[in-house]
């Protein structure tokens, strides 16, 4: 076996997976980073959808041109991500940490907490294949486009005034007490009506879904032509154009539109919404591969728990972008600090050649991607007067940064350098 430095930085082989979701051949970011380590060679015929960068065991990471696992790197060598760590996740890392390429909509779904992720594993571990919970972070490396998170009540409630298919969908009744609700009642009562109206949408007739929304498809495709990309009209037909008929896209009425664009960012709570539409994003995730669905996928649809489980909680779409925060002297790096304890990521580009940036050592385990230009990364930590480490950095090269290491990156190219790093320290009260 390949014996691991005291303080290394470890170049990874991560695994591509193809969904039919994915971007096609070489247009997949996916793909272009993937091949990198020569250990893929990109079929132009199919969709390269998530690199997974980890330890989670559905596609786990090696060494670089090795069969050795990262996980069995970290089981010998508990100092690697420290005792704390070892113990807690049992020689895996906390998060995951991905690639995505869309070309085509992902279901609409949400992640379950702890508590359902147990519940779901012990009931239906041939649908739910591990008991953690998996709130995410996304940020875009291309234009990204997502549903996330319940619209304000307000824009609900007069969508089912402005759209005559919505209303019918659902049923006047149904409707107007849910308007009667938002227009006098309290945030709580709200949040009640929102449940019973976003259940009858998801447990609607089949026929009636398909010929209401038949009926909405063929009023805008009169007037396609006048629609702008990304216009509500645009995306709602771009949406049944890949799934026809599917009760999901009148979920395009219930949750907020976003477009991010590159170095924007959205975090996704437990039991909230979403989907993703189009484009490229680095995603972090608490290490596991939970997913209640309910729309816009041929997988199985678990309506039920999905309609149970969401909070109902409502925000403006500029309230689910989260900010990155400058975190080092030179202004090369953000960092993106969501509200959980598995993970947080820092981007850091640099603009031309010979420019660097230097990251503390974290009391944790780092995993780096670089998505652009060439450079090196060297370990900061000295033995005898020596850098422990050093490394070359070209586009789609992924490092395993050990515990207490703090390294330095040098772009040598002129286009630059940028990286990600995913890293998860020890929480204050442990």
């Amino acid at each position: 076996m390949t014996p691991v430095p005291q303080a290394p930085i470890i170049r990874l082989d991560c695994k591509a997976q193809s969904y039919d979701w994915g971007k096609v051949g070489s247009s997949s970011k996916v793909a272009k980073f993937a091949s990198s380590s020569h250990t893929l060679s990109v079929d132009e015929s199919r969709p390269y959808a998530e690199l997974w960068m980890g330890t989670h065991p559905n596609a786990p990471s090696t060494l670089y041109q090795s069969d050795r696992t990262l996980e069995s790197v970290l089981t010998e060598h508990p100092e690697l991500s420290t005792p704390h760590f070892h113990e807690r996740y049992h020689g895996h890392l906390p998060f995951l940490f991905k690639v995505l390429s869309i070309a085509k909509a992902l279901s609409i779904q949400a992640h379950p907490d702890k508590e359902l992720a147990e519940r779901l594993f012990k009931d239906r571990p041939d649908l739910y294949k591990d008991n953690n919970h998996k709130p995410e972070m996304a940020i875009a490396l291309t234009e990204f486009e997502a549903l996330c998170g319940f619209k304000p009540l307000n824009e609900i409630a007069d969508a089912l005034d402005q759209w005559p298919e919505f209303l019918a969908v659902v049923g006047e009744n149904e409707a107007r007490s849910f308007q009667q609700v938002v227009r006098h009642s309290d945030e709580q009562a709200g949040r009640q009506a929102l449940r019973s109206l976003f259940k009858t949408l998801m447990t609607a007739n089949t026929t009636k879904v398909e010929q209401e929304l038949d009926r909405l498809v063929q009023r805008l495709e009169a007037q396609a032509a006048k629609y702008e990309r990304k216009s509500f009209e645009e995306v709602l037909l771009r949406t049944n154009s890949q799934f026809p008929g599917d009760v999901g896209v009148f979920c395009l009425f219930f949750l907020n539109y976003i477009v991010l664009e590159p170095g924007q960012a959205v975090f996704l709570a437990a039991n909230e919404p979403h989907a993703y539409l189009s484009g490229d994003c680095v995603e972090c995730m608490a290490a596991s591969d939970n997913v209640v669905r309910a729309g816009l996928t041929p997988k199985f649809k678990d309506v039920e728990v999905l309609t149970d489980m969401l909070t109902y909680e409502t925000k403006s779409s500029t309230e689910q972008l989260l900010s990155g925060v400058l975190c080092t002297p030179t202004g090369h790096s953000l960092l993106y600090d969501p509200p959980i304890e598995e993970f947080s990521i820092i981007l850091t580009k640099l603009n031309h050649a010979n420019e660097r940036e230097r990251l503390r050592s974290v009391e944790g385990p780092s995993v780096v991607i670089v998505t652009r230009g060439e450079g090196v990364i060297r370990s900061e930590r000295q033995v005898d007067g020596q850098d422990e480490a050093e490394v070359k950095a070209e586009t789609g090269s992924v490092f395993f940064v050990g515990a207490n290491t703090p390294f330095s990156i040098e772009a040598t190219s002129d286009e630059g350098l940028t990286i990600y790093t995913a890293y998860t320290i020890k929480p204050n009260n442990e």
